[in-house]
């Protein structure tokens, strides 16, 4: 969707209501999904890995599809990698200012759901790394054998979060739990068992519509924006452009951790970040060649960037840490000065 011929103030109108529009499809996406994870019994994490994580990347998924059909196979990998590691960076605005006081994120989460979670976006990742050094001529069906690894570790990446969420044959020694909030599990618990499953759905299903319009359009106004300011593509895409398509992300984990239910705040992120590389598939598919051989090196420096942000957390779902400095975890204010450096680093690349 090409915006460029339009004036800046009609642009911004356009950018601020897309903006606007995923922030309030994005809250009852978030509880509908609750509801929905409770009645059918998925879990939060699982949840949050399918639900939520497909619907919350509807504008990635578009873009990526109109990017691979007019064969800009650049754009949709700067699309499905750039946004990753600001994502992740996501947890850490979710820490400090939803969160706040009440404790760290990964203390509150505490759920080896989430850390099965986190190694298997790191497997993923490592994929993609390993997927564009291969030839573009090694390929099945112009697809590179990387993009079919991938799926097949998401895909079964779901059945070890499910078996997670049932159990684990180990025993828990640390008896630390995070507090409760018994008023919010109480109006959780009445909101889940209020209206049928079908108007629940039905719910869903137009919010997920609205983010997906919304979405284009705040890609497409937000490209034209920085062709206006004449704004470097690379240090935009990774930073505004990928704080704009990251709203669906922020809007549900404020709704989710307001609802109390912190796995799922957190799951919606790194399961959206591991369901975003499945999209080579999808990319290789449309245009008729592999997409991860053309990754270009700033890609590969995010995808390196988002795999260290994500082993920060998986530390940080580990020891569960209460400590907070500056209203969150250590883990968190560690992937924000992380992330800082890292765009700064990408001032050298593009230069």
């Amino acid at each position: 969707m090409e915006l460029t011929t339009l004036s800046l103030p009609l642009l911004f109108l356009i950018f601020t209501a897309a903006a606007a529009v995923i922030w309030v499809a994005g809250i009852h996406l978030s509880k509908s999904v609750d509801t929905l994870s409770g009645r059918f019994h998925l879990g939060q994490a699982l949840g949050g890995a399918i639900l939520l994580a497909i619907v919350t990347n509807l504008p990635e998924i578009a873009i990526t599809v109109s990017a691979a059909l007019k064969g800009s196979l650049d754009l949709a990998i700067g699309n499905i990698l750039g946004g990753i590691a600001l994502q992740t960076v996501v947890l850490v605005l979710l820490d400090a200012l939803v969160l706040g006081k009440k404790g760290a994120l990964t203390y509150m989460a505490s759920s080896m759901s989430l850390l099965l979670e986190s190694l298997v976006l790191v497997m993923v990742l490592i994929l993609v790394v390993i997927g564009h050094q291969l030839p573009a001529s090694l390929s099945v069906f112009h697809i590179s054998p990387a993009s079919f690894a991938i799926v097949g570790v998401w895909v079964f990446s779901l059945i070890l979060i499910n078996k997670a969420g049932k159990g684990l044959p180990w025993k828990k020694t640390d008896e630390q739990q995070a507090p409760a909030d018994d008023k919010k599990a109480s109006s959780r618990d009445q909101k889940k068992n209020s209206g049928s499953t079908g108007k629940i759905i039905f719910v869903f299903l137009l919010c997920a519509l609205f983010t997906l319009i919304a979405g284009v359009l705040l890609e497409a106004s937000g490209d034209a924006i920085a062709q206006h300011f004449h704004l470097d593509g690379l240090i935009f895409g990774a930073t505004v452009l990928a704080l704009a398509t990251s709203l669906p992300e922020i809007s549900t984990g404020m709704a989710a951790i307001r609802l109390g239910d912190y796995q799922l705040a957190m799951s919606d992120i790194l399961g959206g970040n591991a369901f975003l590389p499945v999209l080579f598939l999808l990319a290789s598919a449309i245009a008729g060649k592999p997409a991860l051989p053309q990754a270009h090196p700033s890609d590969l420096y995010l995808t390196g960037v988002a795999i260290l942000l994500t082993l920060v957390y998986s530390i940080g779902l580990i020891f569960r840490s209460k400590k907070q400095y500056f209203r969150m975890g250590m883990d968190s204010l560690a992937v924000l000065l992380i992330y800082i450096l890292s765009i700064a680093g990408l001032f050298f690349i593009s230069g």
